[in-house]
């Protein structure tokens, strides 16, 4: 493939609603102006969540709706040894650790540090330490390491920028990465996080453009670290508006948002889909 390419990640974790809906005709739309392609990828690293059911929902949803991708589709749950590879990289350069303290453990220790920020920077343990927790079988994340990853790039830190397309061309942001702090890549329920998995990918499907929503505006701020460590391509990011309910809120599958499924089975058409979202 060549020119611009774009991507669609859902995650398996519920049945899409509107909202998604509303993200693809973004992504696809997107892709149809620029005469790129539009690609589709399930993000089904979520273990205790994701569902076979939700991933052919999916597929269905899309297609009735009346969109359609390259095949094969990069499915993430395929791709988990490719990951672990990065996180050993990244493990054996330092610039990433375990972390033995749970989510109360580092709330608490937040609160007591009184930060203004909610993002958590730690440390490596001693290696003594760390071999004795081992030992024990305790549970530990792999966290990137920030600190050590600043002192490394030193000035290439400073410089650490991304290009977000606003509509009017190209504007560039500075990216400010301890927006995150130490952001988890990998643990014992979810063997690889978010931000890796979806920057890995992006980079090894050849994405020029990522079309996504707002909710995600900052995600660049810290993918942009694992680019530059890793030597992966830098795309341009590309944010919408989400799409809110009468109350003003996100929709979501938490929220038990009238999934693309039940509003099909109510003998909805794709035609009222893009209406109600003034998309026709």
């Amino acid at each position: 493939m060549t020119g611009i390419i774009t991507r669609f990640a859902p995650s398996p974790t519920g049945y899409l609603h509107i909202g998604h809906a509303a993200s693809a005709h973004h992504v696809w739309d997107y892709a149809g102006r620029h005469g790129g392609t539009a690609l589709l990828r399930i993000e089904d690293i979520d273990q205790t969540r994701c569902r076979p059911e939700y991933t052919q929902a999916i597929y269905e949803d899309l297609g009735w709706l009346g969109f359609s991708w390259p095949l094969p589709v990069r499915v993430q749950s395929t791709c988990m040894r490719q990951y672990e590879s990065v996180i050993q990289h990244l493990a054996g350069h330092g610039f990433a650790y375990r972390c033995f303290r749970t989510r109360a453990e580092i709330k608490d220790l937040m609160m007591q540090s009184g930060a203004t920020r909610p993002a958590y920077i730690g440390r490596p343990l001693p290696a003594a330490e760390e071999r004795d927790r081992l030992a024990r079988g305790d549970v530990y994340a792999w966290r990137l390491n920030l600190q050590e990853i600043r002192s490394e790039l030193g000035k290439v830190w400073d410089d650490l920028a991304f290009a977000v397309d606003r509509g009017g061309g190209l504007a560039t942001v500075k990216a400010d990465p301890f927006l995150h702090g130490d952001i988890v890549i990998a643990r014992k329920d979810t063997p690889v996080a978010y931000h890796l998995a979806a920057s890995y990918d992006d980079h090894i499907q050849g994405v020029t453009h990522i079309v996504r929503g707002t909710d995600l505006a900052d995600a660049p701020h810290i993918q942009r670290v694992l680019q530059v460590l890793m030597g992966w391509k830098q795309p341009v990011y590309v944010h919408h508006d989400l799409v809110l309910d009468e109350a003003g809120k996100r929709l979501s599958k938490m929220a038990k948002s009238a999934s693309l499924r039940d509003l099909r089975r109510y003998g909805h058409r794709p035609m009222d889909i893009w209406q109600r979202l003034s998309l026709q």
